[in-house]
């Protein structure tokens, strides 16, 4: 089980260190409606956490390997889902804006002040659970765990850890304005404008990272 959970720490900390819903988590801590907004958003962004790893570890706990504990299926997975994100890391950073440029936010996160609890479940469910980056890295740790040889119970576990982890920076300042709303206001805003300047490079190392690593443990499966 050590091994497994191994595999899937870098996958848990590329989705956690998404700048984009941490973002949208702030935005909403400081719309109108911060509370129910915020505490839909983050079981959203749980829910399609946890269904995303759940759904290709049943997938991948079907993939046949060598008499010799060799997975080259799961290798060969591995190694695409690594060029998956090298070329996601690829597009981040062409895509990043010029210096002195106020980067662009997704339009969606203009809606964000009149939104209810149930679309920001709905939102929090749709960026965890499909969107390209944290598909691919969960499709990753599906892989991982569910060819691992583990038990339903170590499975388990490990789906925990990953999802705690995954999920530690979204619930971190929610469950912070929530216990001292007033005077998080100010540190959230600043934090938000340093993910939004810094969205695009930060996410363009973080997935050439690992891609790399990810590919890496694909070879290691032959």
């Amino acid at each position: 089980m050590g091994s497994v959970i191994g595999d899937i720490l870098p996958l848990a900390i590329g989705i956690a260190i998404s700048p984009i819903p941490i973002i949208a988590a702030i935005l909403m801590l400081l719309s109108p409606k911060a509370r129910g907004t915020s505490v839909g958003f983050l079981i959203g962004w749980v829910l399609g956490i946890v269904v995303a790893v759940v759904v290709f570890t049943l997938l991948s706990s079907i993939i046949p390997q060598d008499s010799g504990g060799s997975k080259p299926i799961a290798g060969v997975i591995k190694i695409l889902l690594g060029l998956g994100l090298l070329f996601l890391a690829f597009r981040q950073w062409r895509g990043r804006p010029a210096a002195g440029v106020e980067p662009a936010m997704p339009k969606w996160m203009s809606a964000i002040d009149t939104m209810t609890a149930a679309r920001g479940l709905v939102l929090g469910f749709l960026l965890s659970a499909l969107n390209p980056k944290n598909l691919l890295m969960g499709i990753a740790a599906g892989v991982a765990v569910g060819s691992g040889g583990l038990t339903v119970g170590e499975s388990a576990v490990v789906i925990v850890v990953y999802t705690i982890i995954a999920s530690i920076t979204v619930a971190g300042p929610v469950i912070a304005y929530l216990v001292a709303s007033t005077r998080m206001v100010g540190p959230l805003e600043s934090l938000r404008g340093w993910l939004l300047h810094n969205n695009a490079t930060v996410m363009a190392v973080l997935l050439l990272v690992i891609g790399v690593v990810v590919i890496g443990k694909g070879i290691g499966s032959f």
